[in-house]
């Protein structure tokens, strides 16, 4: 049904984009040699063409696949577009074409390269989708809950409906480093995903670095001291993950006395309930 071409497809990088090329290949019954985002795009000799982002096209494919591949199926093909998986865009349309002559039952044949290729990176973005939703922590950033995560798969499009139904009524941010992305949250609004090439974070306050020793403290306190073991620590949580956990020691700033605990708390500021709304977009348009 296809011919191999040494065509490049190149697309914007977008879910539609990649729906659309695969629409293109139905359309032109053509297998290009590989499909690169204007984000990894390399040198090559091999001639490329750019695929338009064309949301029929994408609507189209969309419609069909929970028809054909079922809404498992469907939804593998999402996730696998957010993970790290090298070449993934060949690996989904080779899954979407098989699906397509097999149907449901194509997730379950597991003995299969491509479906098992996708589905250890399916588990492996869920997996850490999960583990991320217990191991983020929040400072308080004038009035604003930020955090910064380094993970290895596109995870803010799974985070967005936990943290969005866990703090409903709160201003927050987490800033995706790995792949320059950022969740952005206001009360009463959808929350949106946007390209954020570098935020800086502002320097945390007495009241953030009273309540990071409290929190410390209180993780020192609960531990058990003849039952310290490192190596059972990483297999449930990553050392990848250490380096913004407040209680593994990180935001505190250099020369952070030790007994700052001990002292009187800061002068609480106005809680988040007062903020006037028709300022509040400031507060997240500020970075």
């Amino acid at each position: 049904m296809f011919h191999r071409t040494n065509l490049i497809y190149r697309y914007d990088g977008s879910f539609d984009g990649l729906l659309t090329c695969i629409f293109t290949c139905y359309e032109q019954k053509e297998w290009p040699l590989d499909i690169v985002s204007d984000q990894n795009v390399q040198d090559t000799l091999c001639p490329a063409r750019t695929i338009d982002t064309d949301s029929v096209k994408a609507s189209r494919v969309a419609a069909v696949l929970p028809q054909k591949l079922s809404k498992e199926g469907a939804e593998w093909t999402y996730l696998g577009f957010l993970t790290c998986q090298p070449k993934k865009e060949l690996l989904l349309l080779d899954f979407v074409r098989k699906g397509l002559y097999f149907g449901p039952k194509i997730v379950r044949m597991l003995t299969d390269d491509t479906v098992n290729a996708l589905s250890r990176a399916v588990y492996h973005l869920t997996h850490e989708a999960h583990l991320l939703s217990g191991f983020i922590r929040f400072s308080d950033s004038g009035g604003v809950l930020s955090s910064v995560i380094e993970p290895k798969n596109n995870v803010l499009p799974i985070l967005s409906n936990h943290f969005c139904t866990r703090y409903p009524g709160e201003y927050f941010l987490i800033y995706d480093k790995t792949n320059d992305l950022a969740l952005l949250h206001e009360p009463g609004k959808p929350s949106s995903i946007i390209a954020a090439d570098e935020i800086e974070l502002p320097s945390p306050d007495d009241q953030e670095l009273y309540f990071r020793a409290l929190w410390k403290q209180f993780y020192d306190t609960i531990a058990i001291e003849g039952r310290y073991n490192p190596r059972c620590r990483m297999t449930h949580c990553p050392k990848r993950f250490w380096k913004h956990m407040t209680e593994l020691g990180a935001g505190f700033i250099s020369g952070f006395p030790a007994d700052y605990r001990d002292k009187e708390p800061p002068k609480q500021r106005n809680s988040l309930q007062n903020i006037d709304q028709n300022r509040a977009p400031s507060r997240l348009g500020q970075w």
